[in-house]
C-alpha cells in the first residue's frame, strides 16, 4: 500500500506542477494577445506618428500670440477640398508651429491651438473630420523668420 501512496503523491505533484505551468503560459499568451487587440483597436491618430509626405499643400500664417484664422486664410479650405477630391483615400495632415518669442510651454500649446483652428475651418468648409489628422513635429519651433515660424502646414497625402 505504501508504493501505491507514493504513486498517488507523485501524480498529484505532477498534476499541480502541470497546472501551474499551464496557468503561467495562459497568462503570458493572454497578456500578449490583449496587447495586440488594443493596438488594432486604437484610433489611427494613436497608432503612431504619421510621417509627412512631400511638400505642404498650403501654409497658414498667424499673428503673434494668435490662433485665429484671418478671412483671407480661409481660402485654404477650397484648395484642400480640391486635393481631397483628386484623391478620395487621402488624409489631411496638420502640423502647427510657433516662433521663438514667449514661453516655450505656452508656445507649444499655441501651435496646437493653431492646428485645431485650421481643422475647425476645414470641417466647417465640408472636409470630413475623420480625414483630418494632427502631427506634432519633432520641434514645434518654426524655422526662418518669426512670421514663418507662426504657421500651420497642411498636407494632403
Amino acid at each position: 500500500m505504501a508504493a501505491n501512496d507514493e504513486d498517488e503523491s507523485t501524480a498529484v505533484i505532477v498534476g499541480v506542477l502541470a497546472g501551474i505551468v499551464l496557468a503561467i503560459v495562459a497568462v503570458v499568451f493572454g497578456a500578449s494577445a490583449g496587447k495586440n487587440v488594443q493596438a488594432t483597436t486604437k484610433p489611427v491618430a494613436e497608432q503612431g506618428e504619421i510621417a509627412p509626405v512631400g511638400e505642404a499643400l498650403a501654409k497658414v500664417y498667424f499673428a503673434l500670440g494668435a490662433a485665429v484664422l484671418d478671412e483671407a486664410d480661409k481660402g485654404v479650405v477650397a484648395k484642400t477640398q480640391e486635393a481631397l477630391a483628386a484623391n478620395p483615400n487621402a488624409i489631411v495632415l496638420l502640423s502647427g508651429f510657433h516662433d521663438t518669442s514667449g514661453d516655450p510651454a505656452q508656445n507649444a500649446q499655441l501651435a496646437k491651438h493653431r492646428a485645431q483652428s485650421v481643422r475647425d475651418a476645414l470641417v466647417a468648409g465640408g472636409v470630413a473630420a475623420e480625414r483630418i489628422k494632427f502631427r506634432k513635429p519633432e520641434s514645434t519651433l518654426g524655422t526662418g523668420s518669426p512670421e514663418e515660424g507662426r504657421r500651420v502646414e497642411i498636407r494632403v497625402q
